[in-house]
């Protein structure tokens, strides 16, 4: 079977309101389901594409600071 996940995630999430995005991003941490990691990955790579750069920096540093030292 020839699956495109990324399509695939795109297109269950396209048309989506905001608080639909947020709870399905919500909702797949939460449950804490290894499957949920790779749509959450390709929804941080639709978010990193479209940032700025310094949008890209301020979650770099995001990111740097949660993660354990």
């Amino acid at each position: 079977m020839n699956l495109n996940l990324r399509n695939a995630v795109i297109h269950n999430v396209t048309g989506n309101t905001q608080e639909e995005l947020k709870s399905t991003i919500v909702d797949a941490i939460e449950t804490g389901e290894e499957k949920m990691l790779p749509g959450l990955g390709v929804l941080f790579e639709v978010i990193w594409q479209n940032a700025s750069a310094s949008e890209q920096e301020e979650m770099l540093h995001l990111l740097e600071s949660g993660l354990p030292k």
